[in-house]
């Protein structure tokens, strides 16, 4: 019985939402990016940035929220309602790495 109550107390913790920080980015073709100028590129760059925090606002909230779910109910209801941003930000985070290998292959200051 304690087997049982252990595996499935580690099934529904691994379901949980991620820290923002423990989510990889995802490869996004630079070359998307490649046309546009420094300021360009610095302008794309902040608006990702602001993105991105906007996204582990969110991201945080759900995960504080599972946290909660599977502490009273079990359940990680954050995840379970599609409030994880996992995807999203793994998607910002690409376009973040891809804007600046463009502004360092461009010499960008």
């Amino acid at each position: 019985m304690k087997n049982s109550l252990l595996i499935v107390s580690l099934i529904f913790i691994s379901a949980c939402a991620k820290a923002p920080a423990d989510i990889a980015a995802v490869n996004v073709d630079e070359g998307q990016y490649s046309r546009h100028s420094c300021s360009q590129l610095k302008e794309k760059e902040l608006a990702q940035n602001q993105e991105l925090e906007k996204l582990s606002a969110k991201q945080n909230a759900a995960k504080k929220a599972d946290a909660w779910g599977v502490f009273l109910i079990g359940l990680p209801t954050a995840t379970m309602s599609g409030n994880d941003q996992e995807t999203a930000i793994a998607v910002t985070k690409g376009k973040i790495q891809a804007i600046e290998t463009q502004k360092l292959r461009k010499n960008c200051s």
